[in-house]
């Protein structure tokens, strides 16, 4: 029987991402784990050097057409799509995103079977691969980075300048934060890096009701889950899978946490249909105390309304002016608030974010991609198919279609 050929994918997309989805060490296990073959395609951009990988046994070749599998983080250019091949990358098409519709319908014109890292579930549909956790490690860090930056109180090195989260954690010690109160929602992945930084910095985790209604005389951070900030339109008790399933049924009861905050660190899912955190309107009574947002999801005008449009690594903040509710230049006026969206928070600490995800493909999918596919890990992450959605993304069939 002929072996499958996996290749690991030169990033493509601009700006251009440093992480992967094997470390040269994982590339090796996966060669003598699942015997299979495995080409890494030759890149100058990514965090492991190709002789990295070439130490390692494998492969380093200009072209991975000739692999069965091929396998990337961000997406993949049109131009570059290989047809008749299964591609795992992260698509951002299954919210129908416009900028991405091109790239589904070139999918499906060249007959490729699309995996998308962000649909690989359990049969609990809870994800089994994310980068969730240096999302939040990174949107936390640059949040109190920014906080230090619009005060003048410290000066620390950018995430993406330090060579891995060990040498981040140097950084820490330079942290002087006065009594301020930081508020984090969610409650998964992104909000437990979050609180590994902000633990590690050694601010302090209180309560809900302590955020609430005490003061203190040193800095502390609440993290907030659902049913801490929705509450039901029709004044029942909150359930949590009501609350999932009919987020539209509910509204936000986040203001009396924005009065008290002066930093929010937004690292949980925001569906379309659920209540925002706040209005703009919200944001010009003299109540509201957030002056800093470190927005991980990232979601454009949605979840936070200041949230206007994503940021760059290169160009991290920007000031948003609520009474026009329009983007300023960083740091120009007390009344704005500073805001960091970067919408690629892990590409900061490539090396560790990487080493994670790469684990999690070698226990969680690859089993079952090369082997017994008996739990439909890989039957129910597929988007399309020989050529058409599945049965599962038929209802991404008007987003291809333009309508």
């Amino acid at each position: 029987m002929t072996s499958i050929k996996i290749g690991i994918l030169k990033e493509g997309k601009i700006p251009v991402d440093r992480r992967v989805p094997f470390t040269p060490a994982q590339a090796k296990e996966v060669k003598n784990t699942f015997d299979v073959e495995l080409l890494c395609q030759r890149s100058d951009i990514r965090c492991f050097e190709n002789d990295e990988y070439r130490t390692n046994q494998v492969t380093v070749t200009d072209s991975v057409a000739d692999c069965d599998v091929l396998m990337g983080v961000k997406e993949v250019p049109i131009k570059d799509l290989i047809e008749n091949k299964t591609y795992f990358f992260f698509s951002h098409t299954i919210k129908a995103q416009p900028y991405n519709r091109a790239l589904l319908q070139g999918i499906l014109e060249k007959n490729i079977r699309l995996i998308d890292y962000e649909t690989l579930t359990d049969k609990t549909g809870k994800r089994i691969v994310a980068f969730g956790r240096y999302a939040g490690i990174v949107g936390a860090y640059n949040g109190i980075w920014t906080y230090g930056k619009r005060y003048n109180l410290y000066h620390i090195r950018r995430a993406h300048e330090c060579f891995d989260l060990d040498d981040l954690k140097t950084e820490y010690k330079k942290v002087k934060l006065p009594p301020i109160k930081i508020a984090l929602t969610g409650g998964g992945r992104v909000s437990k890096g979050a609180m590994e930084v902000l633990m590690g910095m050694g601010i302090r985790r209180v309560s809900p009701a302590e955020f609430l209604y005490r003061t203190f005389d040193f800095p502390v951070f609440v993290q907030l889950n659902s049913r801490d900030y929705n509450t039901p339109s029709d004044g029942s008790d909150f359930i949590r899978d009501d609350f999932f399933k009919h987020p539209e049924n509910y509204e936000s009861s986040f203001l009396p946490y924005a009065e008290q905050a002066d930093m929010l660190i937004a690292g949980a899912f925001w569906d379309p249909r659920a209540p925002a955190l706040f209005k703009r309107e919200d944001i010009c009574t003299p109540e509201f105390k957030i002056k800093v947002i470190a927005d991980i999801t990232c979601d454009i005008e949605g979840s936070i309304p200041s949230t206007k449009q994503p940021s760059t690594i290169d160009d991290p903040i920007y000031d948003y002016e609520p009474s026009q509710g329009i983007v300023e230049q960083a740091l120009t006026d007390e009344g704005n608030i500073t805001v960091m969206a970067v919408d690629n928070l892990p590409c900061e600490l490539p090396r560790n974010a990487s080493q994670d995800f790469g684990r999690e493909l070698i226990d969680n999918v690859l089993p079952h991609l090369l082997g017994d596919d008996s739990d439909s890990i890989i039957e129910r992450a597929t988007i399309a198919k020989d050529g058409v959605l599945t049965t599962k993304y038929v209802y991404l069939q008007g987003y291809v279609d333009g309508n």
